[in-house]
């Protein structure tokens, strides 16, 4: 769950009703394909549970995705098409945002879009601290990666003191999610 509270950490609780509002709540199924690699990519992904591969070109798996992770969001940034797809490994619920949906929200509400470019950049800036450290490119004098593989696994202090607030936001989504029809 720890992706998801980088971005629900930043956000407040309209932002969090408008999200479930806005977003379809999906069981996906088995071996479905919700980001195919160099296709257009529509929405945001959150991870409500099940278990998801992101695999590269030859079906090489990269990284495995579980509850509170969130797929799509680099399009929301830039026009390319993604590098690589994401499938359901066994059956998952997600939400699902249409990104011109937050887009709009976003000409519309200078205040949300804030929140959500910065727990964007949050976001984006762990993910490539983990890739740079998984790469082997720790501190200096640390030959065998030991303390840069501690620092990936340890949270930002400024992240520690929302996560309750993020946890609870999440429990939240879920619950509003829950009380709606799955498609």
């Amino acid at each position: 769950m720890r992706k998801a509270l980088y971005i629900l950490a930043d956000l407040d609780e309209t932002d969090l009703t408008w999200f479930a509002t806005a977003g379809a709540y999906r069981t996906v199924e088995r071996g479905t394909t919700i980001i195919r690699e160099g296709a257009a990519v529509t929405d945001l992904f959150i991870v409500l549970d099940g278990t998801l591969a992101v695999t590269v070109e030859g079906g090489h798996r990269v990284a495995t995705l579980a509850s509170g992770d969130i797929v799509g969001e680099m399009s929301l940034i830039e026009k390319r098409p993604p590098s690589a797809s994401v499938t359901v490994l066994d059956s998952a619920r997600v939400l699902a945002v249409p990104q011109a949906a937050i887009r709009e929200r976003m000409k519309a509400d200078d205040a949300f879009a804030a929140r959500f470019y910065r727990a964007l950049a949050v976001f984006l800036s762990d993910r490539l601290r983990a890739t740079v450290s998984r790469l082997g490119y720790g501190d200096a004098g640390d030959e065998d990666g030991a303390a840069s593989f501690e620092a990936e696994r340890e949270l930002d202090e400024g992240l520690l003191d929302t996560l309750h607030v993020a946890g609870d936001r999440m429990r939240r989504l879920i619950s509003l999610l829950e009380g709606r029809n799955v498609q």
